[in-house]
């Protein structure tokens, strides 16, 4: 085994909270002191064999046979590199085991072959493999800098969806449980593949947060019947019943936002190796595709699952932000930044005088308020209609320090926001 051509290093990084400000890919930079680099190897000792074997496989490496029962022999899939193979041994109970480990990790570094370096990933950052492909013209194999934008928007989205649908299922989320979606996200690593534009790999954490990938897998199943069966009959009644499954208006959006401006898109899932697949769930998932002409039952789908989400009955509990209205004794609207009672960070009230003054009275004294009403899905989930018993919540030492702390903490995702209703 011979060293192969050295190849960019694809550093794993953490998804930025795009769901809630999304960014662009980063330009891209010559260095010369590490354009030589390789990717990170892991370490030998710690690899499993057969996880290596079945990373291999996956990515369509043709074992080539070795010896029985002491290791394998592995060849580059479409005869790419052909003096390239690697010998990964049947288990580690042989005395050069390791060795074998860490001459076939050190190949895999220097390869050429593109899915190397994802299967090298793949050991350092045990996880769920998702895969984006987004089919967009280009020239040369290159695409336009937006449409890569378009398509990391359009990941992020879908990932927060579906960590929402993980947690609770509803045809319309809004803003509820965005914290949550964001903190999931920060869980998640991408990895570029290096394979072409276009593409994009993320690594959800197994098996902690499964839900999320288990959700996603079944969403985009029953999205893809779904949309068939409305194509062909024009029934829109599956787009209802694969709300049970973790189908959403933002989950929907992000499929549009994926499809629309590309010839196509396709969405695959790999269980992680060393952990296994989730029970109930083989070993393989058929990828998903959609295509442009998915679009119009796509966004119809998207509209009626916003529509059918109706308002909640809630009794929210929170601290006073903002107040304003335009004449003294009339009505006025407050922001209540939520501690208790739903799943979203800030809910806007209009109230009349009476219940006005004591939201004053409140927000001067530091104390926290508790009212009825109902979250209105306009607006996604950030408005209160019908506010009544709006009274003082009275709080001990220990529960105002944590107000206090819970205000500071976010007070930074307020700054610079409208304060009209």
């Amino acid at each position: 085994m011979t060293a192969r051509r050295d190849t960019t290093a694809d550093e794993v990084t953490p998804v930025a909270r795009a769901a809630v400000r999304a960014r662009g890919p980063r330009a891209p930079h010559a260095d010369p002191d590490t354009a030589a680099d390789e990717p990170a190897v892991p370490d030998a000792t710690r690899v499993d064999p057969d996880v290596l074997a079945t990373l291999l496989a996956r990515h369509g490496w043709i074992r080539r046979g070795g010896s029985g029962g002491r290791y394998s022999r592995w060849a580059p899939p479409n005869d790419q590199e052909p003096d390239t193979s690697l010998l990964v041994p049947a288990d580690r109970g042989f005395d050069d085991s390791v060795d074998l480990l860490e001459e076939s990790l050190s190949t895999l570094a220097r390869s050429g072959v593109p899915s190397a370096r994802a299967i090298l990933a793949a050991l350092l950052v045990p996880g769920d493999e998702i895969h984006w492909r987004r089919e967009v013209p280009g020239v040369g194999g290159a695409v336009p800098w937006g449409s890569e934008t378009e398509l990391r928007e359009a990941a992020t989205a879908m990932l927060a969806a579906a960590a929402k649908a993980g947690r609770a299922r509803c045809a319309y989320y809004g803003a509820r449980l965005d914290r949550y979606a964001a903190r999931f996200l920060d869980r998640v690593l991408v990895v570029p593949p290096g394979t072409g534009a276009g593409l994009l790999t993320a690594y959800t954490p197994a098996p902690t947060d499964r839900p999320a990938a288990t959700t996603l897998v079944l969403a985009l199943e029953a999205l893809r019947e779904a949309v068939d069966l409305q194509r062909a009959t024009g029934q829109q009644e599956a787009f209802d019943n694969g709300v049970r499954l973790g189908l959403s208006h933002e989950l929907i959006s992000s499929v549009v936002l994926l499809v629309r401006g590309s010839e196509g898109a396709r969405i695959s899932l790999h269980w992680s190796a060393q952990v296994g697949p989730p029970p109930g769930f083989g070993s393989r998932r058929p990828a998903v595709e959609f295509s442009p002409g998915d679009l119009p039952a796509l966004e119809a789908a998207a509209a009626r699952l916003e529509r059918s989400e109706p308002a909640v009955d809630v009794e929210l509990t929170g601290a006073v932000v903002r107040l304003k209205r335009a004449v003294p004794g009339g009505e006025g609207v407050v922001r209540l930044r939520v501690l208790s009672g739903a799943e979203v960070d800030e809910v806007r009230i209009r109230l009349g005088d009476a219940d006005y003054r004591v939201a004053v009275g409140a927000h001067l004294d530091g104390t926290a308020v508790r009212v009825r009403g109902r979250l209105e899905r306009k607006g996604g989930f950030r408005r209160l209609g019908a506010a009544h018993d709006v009274t003082v919540v009275d709080l001990d030492d220990a529960e105002r320090e944590r107000l206090a702390k819970t205000l500071r903490l976010r007070a930074g995702l307020a700054s610079g926001e409208d304060e009209t209703d």
